[in-house]
């Protein structure tokens, strides 16, 4: 047992320790950055067994975590999502810092064939949001297309609108974010639409090709 001199000697050095302990821990959670993929169910990760491992989002904090680069990833992915919902609820997610910001939204609006004029206003706005309430944080738009049955006047303007909005906020731009993937059966679930585990595998390749160069990976 310590005698008296020894316990006064003890319990200061080991309030120290626990005391540097906290500060380190803290330190750390103070130096993870934040990525938000804001999106619709392409990135909640619609109809897969396990969303949380297999959708892309959960691949691309697979890729950060083995490369032991300081980033969490938020899938705010929503099932169903249009442009104009996306506007409704991301004052919601910018309550949180952010530093990377993925938008990718617009499929729905796509699909439903919402007017491409409309659908870049929204996405616009989003944006805007983000730099008002974030303005350090980096901006990524992930683009999508529509195939030429939706008419092919239609398909080229939509097209068009992803790489307008990425211009107009110097934000980074990823052409197609189905890049490999759309209309392959092997890639896709029963529907032809949304991506299967192996499908959601080639989108974080997609998408890690151009996320990667923005966390300091040279990979």
């Amino acid at each position: 047992m310590l005698n008296s001199p020894s316990r006064h000697r003890f319990f200061p050095l080991f309030l120290f320790v626990s005391f540097v302990g906290f500060a380190v821990a803290t330190a750390s959670a103070a130096q993870t950055k934040t990525i938000v993929f804001f999106g619709d169910s392409l990135t909640a990760g619609y109809g897969l067994e396990d969303p949380y491992t297999d959708g892309y989002p959960a691949r691309i904090q697979q890729k950060i975590d083995a490369a032991q680069l300081p980033y969490r990833v938020v899938n705010a992915g929503l099932s169903g999502e249009t442009s104009a919902g996306g506007l409704r609820r991301v004052d919601w997610i910018l309550r949180q810092p952010i530093d990377i910001f993925v938008l990718a939204l617009g499929a729905n609006d796509g699909l439903r064939g919402l007017e491409p004029s409309v659908t870049q206003a929204n996405l616009t706005a989003i944006l805007e949001r983000v730099r008002a309430r974030q303005p350090n944080a980096q901006l990524v738009v992930a683009g999508m297309m529509m195939p030429d049955s939706m008419g092919e006047a239609y398909a080229r303007d939509y097209a068009q609108v992803f790489p307008a909005v990425a211009e107009k906020f110097h934000a980074t731009f990823i052409p197609f974010l189905l890049e490999g993937v759309a209309a392959d059966d092997d890639l896709n679930q029963v529907d032809r639409i949304h991506p299967n585990a192996e499908g959601h595998a080639r989108v974080a390749e997609t998408v890690w090709k151009t996320l990667a160069p923005l966390l300091g990976e040279s990979r």
